[in-house]
């Protein structure tokens, strides 16, 4: 891949090694891979990360693996499957450990629910407007073994549900990485100032375009 691919990262919430979850965000991250995004899954049941700690996770070997990571995507696929109207304490775990590395970037909320999970893709918003990110205006919503059986998309409603987020996240995950690098290397008031380099640590622009 190179710098002008859109880097994607796509967080499966989920404790369970085999879910609806993971199917459809698998599904999401083959669909942008073949449109030539540069796609990076991040599943916590290979890769574990421990609870939160404010006061000893940010030094951890794990988390400065998966920071390096997170800093580098344009978009986060953030699947979670609707556990009491909430989101999985799993992907809660892992959006406690950044902040201002989502700054900028685009959220995309995929959900496996019986009752469309808006609670779920309100909360999810609620983290991306307080980590000063963007957020699709919708969220992907799905039933186990209604919409997806033995890991499988059996309806043609969540697969035109589907076609549409990957084409938006395509779309507007271009737009708002342009704009993102023009608001850092340039000198505007607007938010993306509070977390600017000084102009003497910044990387040179060829040095990026590598």
């Amino acid at each position: 891949m190179t710098d002008s691919a859109l880097k994607v990262l796509c967080v499966v919430g989920t404790s369970a090694a085999n879910s609806a979850t993971h199917a459809v965000v698998g599904c999401i991250a083959e669909r942008l891979l073949a449109l030539g995004a540069d796609v990076d899954v991040f599943n916590p049941t290979e890769q574990p990360l421990a609870l939160f700690n404010p006061e000893s996770s940010h030094a951890s070997r794990e988390f400065l693996q998966l920071k390096a990571r997170v800093e580098v995507a344009d978009v986060y696929v953030l699947g979670t499957p609707d556990y009491h109207g909430s989101i999985s304490s799993t992907l809660k775990n892992f959006l406690d450990h950044f902040w201002q590395e989502f700054a900028g970037k685009l959220f995309a909320e995929v959900v496996c629910s019986h009752e469309k999970g808006l609670t779920v893709i309100d909360q999810l918003r609620t983290v991306a407007r307080q980590c000063y990110a963007w957020s699709l205006p919708y969220g992907l919503s799905f039933a186990n073994s209604i919409d997806v059986k033995d890991g499988a998309i059996v309806t043609e409603a969540l697969e035109r549900r589907i076609e549409m987020l990957v084409h938006d996240l395509w779309t507007y995950g271009l737009v708002l990485r342009q704009q993102r690098r023009a608001d850092l290397d340039g000198m505007s008031p607007g938010f993306l100032a509070n977390v600017r380099q000084p102009k003497n640590l910044r990387e040179p622009e060829a040095a990026r375009s590598r």
